[in-house]
């Protein structure tokens, strides 16, 4: 069964990382502001000038606090030109704690995640997944009410709608909701239908990590995948007038389709479950998937 006491350090952890990337986005275009610089649009990352501009931050307060065990008051303070002003000063501190913190938290993680029988089995065998995925996905799927992949994959939003398209937050492709409001009373909302949080984990960093694993070396068993999946689209006429991007998000989501069958399958056998496997993967077959 799902570890609700995991799940809980999980969504910590990664609430300590967001809070974080946005103290960092402050910092830089505080930063920036004061160079004389736009600050830009508000970012859900760090980007590489962003981490480039905090790594002079970080060099600046070590310099201040060099051989300090706490901050200096502010009487004590004395800029060097990065940061030069108290208030600058508290918020790279504080930084620099979330910074900590998170390392902490994720570590952690790790050392529970590796001791879960789904690492070692296959987890720790997949390249692209790291202990914090591990968690991730240890944490928020249930094998025992996933009785077939398709489970999984409606669960992360990976699902195909009735129109044909890819799962999603568009209008169309809410359902009906039962709820109980604050009287008690049993009320009806328009909802999406799948965990927001694991499907922008797989698809917005698993996917990519997957990617890289497969690099030169070609150990990357989903990448290729993706690989051969996308060179099939980019050439079957159905898909002709699809753009690049469209097709890239195509084939991100067939190959994470296939990393959750594969999931699926292990997790199930591992807990003792029965296990539905569709006939040479027919689930997977550019004819079954026309869109996604």
């Amino acid at each position: 069964m799902r570890n609700e006491t995991l799940r809980t350090l999980v969504r910590g952890a990664y609430e300590i990382q967001k809070l974080r990337i946005q103290t960092g986005n402050r910092i830089v275009a505080n930063w920036k502001a004061k160079a004389g610089q736009a600050p830009g649009e508000k970012e859900e990352v760090l980007n590489d000038e962003g981490k480039k501009i905090l790594n002079v931050i970080r060099l600046s307060y070590s310099r201040i606090t060099d051989g300090i065990t706490k901050l200096p008051t502010q009487s004590q303070f004395s800029g060097d030109g990065v940061i030069d002003d108290y208030t600058e000063l508290c918020l790279v501190s504080q930084y620099t704690a979330l910074e900590q913190q998170e390392k902490e938290h994720f570590a952690k993680l790790g050392a529970i995640v590796k001791k879960h029988p789904l690492w070692s089995e296959f987890l720790e065998g997949v390249n692209g997944v790291g202990p914090a995925m591990a968690a991730v996905i240890i944490s928020e799927l249930d094998p025992h009410k996933a009785t077939y992949p398709s489970s999984f994959w409606k669960y992360c939003g990976l699902d195909v709608c009735e129109d044909g398209k890819g799962r999603s937050r568009k209008k169309e492709h809410l359902r009906t909701i039962q709820y109980e409001n604050k009287k008690g009373e049993q009320t009806e909302r328009k909802g999406i239908t799948f965990n927001p949080f694991i499907k922008a984990k797989l698809m917005g960093v698993l996917a990519s990590s997957f990617l890289r694993a497969g690099g030169k070396s070609g150990k990357g068993k989903y990448a290729k995948v993706y690989g051969d999946y996308k060179e099939r689209i980019e050439h079957h006429p159905i898909h002709a007038e699809k753009t690049k991007g469209h097709r890239h998000n195509m084939a991100l989501r067939f190959m994470m389709k296939a990393f959750l069958l594969d999931l699926h399958v292990a997790w199930r056998k591992l807990e003792g479950l029965p296990v539905s496997v569709p006939h040479t993967k027919t689930d997977l077959t550019l004819k079954q998937n026309k869109n996604y």
